[in-house]
């Protein structure tokens, strides 16, 4: 009887312990789903809250879309009492009122939307740029100082003069009771520094420097390049104190003839547009402009008159002194020998310009390069004038047996 009593606890024991065991597996499989049910939760409320916004943005999509247009306008003159008179793109002149928050942005030529419906200013717009013209400016200073032209002494000092003291200093020339020069042509052969003397200018000022080649004006359709020269013109007073420097100038400034095209007589109404600006109708403001070419035989007169270019500075092939120079400016990063004497080499390039002496220092260390050399040496130099100097010698040979040019 015992034992069929202790084997009856046993077997109960048994069974207990396995429902237990079940139970906690059980458990644990609920914990399981439990914890995996609740990470989908999450997910779906991340997810729910994701698409609330993508509904949210769709919505103010379709609402922008659903928004009428504006009119644009452009403000003709300024009353009193807030009242403005605008010229619409649609033709009419409207009266309207605008608002004190807008009282800082209205000014005459400004831009505004207006209300389809009631005219009413919406907000002043920003004005209409070319991106041809805002491409124009140059951002970073070019890093040319003039310590680095060398033979140019009197063009430096004249320069100075012209552009630099009207913009630092202005008050001398109202002291004196003149008006400071209006802008400074540069002349001279090619390759004698006339755009090096301009990045100089744009160095040593803070001005804003706008850059542009005379040939980007000559456009094809009738009144776009005069566009462009108002466009400059316009920038260039936005950004006072300002510099432009034109390259290449009688690319559109050549002297007009009776008989002509009818692209030379766009380009001569570019010319127009450009003396317009120049003799400044609109106040330019401490404006300076710079050009440069090396055909001054071919300009308009109308254009080198006094009170449009008010200095002519003729930038020359350097002299010996002012080769020997420039030569030492070339040389001072490099590794010469003893028996390199610049003074010679100046003596020996007979009519070579500033880029000529500069493209003699170059192929001189090519030649030293060539000859697996860490330093350049007499012969060296000697090749390079003898090549530089040839080449040019060649081109002008050339130029003379050429009938048309």
């Amino acid at each position: 009887m015992d034992e069929s009593n202790s084997f009856t606890l046993q077997s109960d024991e048994t069974d207990v312990s396995a429902l237990i065991d079940k139970h906690e597996t059980i458990e644990r499989n609920l914990t399981w789903e439990v914890r995996k049910l609740e990470k989908d939760k999450v997910l779906l409320e991340n997810e729910n809250l994701r698409l609330d916004r993508e509904v949210k943005s769709l919505k103010s999509e379709i609402n922008r879309f659903r928004t009428p247009p504006l009119v644009l306008a452009t403000i003709s003159e300024i009353l009193e009492d807030n009242k403005v008179v605008v010229k619409s793109t649609t033709g009419p002149s409207f009266l309207l009122k605008y608002s004190d928050k807008d009282a800082n942005a209205v000014e005459i030529g400004a831009r505004v939307a207006l209300n389809q419906q009631t005219f009413s200013i919406v907000e002043v717009i920003t004005s209409e740029k070319d991106p041809l013209v805002s491409g124009m400016e140059i951002e970073e200073k070019p890093d040319i100082s003039y310590d680095k032209i060398g033979g140019l002494k009197d063009q430096i000092r004249e320069t100075i003069e012209t552009v630099e003291l009207p913009l630092k200093n202005p008050e001398i020339f109202k002291e004196v009771g003149i008006t400071p020069p209006k802008g400074v042509l540069f002349y001279g052969p090619p390759g004698t520094g006339k755009t090096l003397l301009a990045k100089a200018v744009a160095h040593e000022t803070n001005a804003t420097f706008i850059k542009i080649v005379a040939s980007e004006f000559v456009k094809k359709y009738i009144g776009e390049g005069s566009r462009l020269v108002r466009g400059v013109f316009e920038l260039a007073k936005e950004k006072a104190p300002a510099i432009i420097f034109i390259d290449e100038i009688d690319a559109i400034a050549a002297k007009r003839l009776q008989g002509s095209t009818s692209g030379d007589r766009e380009v001569q109404r570019t010319l127009m547009q450009l003396l317009a600006e120049m003799d400044g109708f609109e106040s330019r403001g401490n404006v300076g402009i710079i050009a440069a070419t090396n055909r001054p035989d071919i300009l308009d007169p109308a254009l080198i008159r006094p009170g449009r270019f008010d200095r002519i500075i003729e930038v020359p092939v350097p002299d010996e002194e002012g080769k020997l120079e420039i030569l030492k400016i070339h040389t001072k990063n490099m590794t010469l020998d003893a028996d390199v004497d610049l003074a010679s080499i100046a003596k020996d390039a007979k009519e070579a310009s500033g880029a000529d002496l500069k493209s003699i220092c170059t192929e001189a260390g090519m030649f030293a390069i060539r000859d697996d050399r860490y330093s350049v040496s007499k012969e060296h130099f000697v090749q390079a004038l003898d090549k530089v100097m040839n080449k040019n010698k060649n081109k002008e040979n050339q130029n003379e047996g050429v009938m048309f040019g």
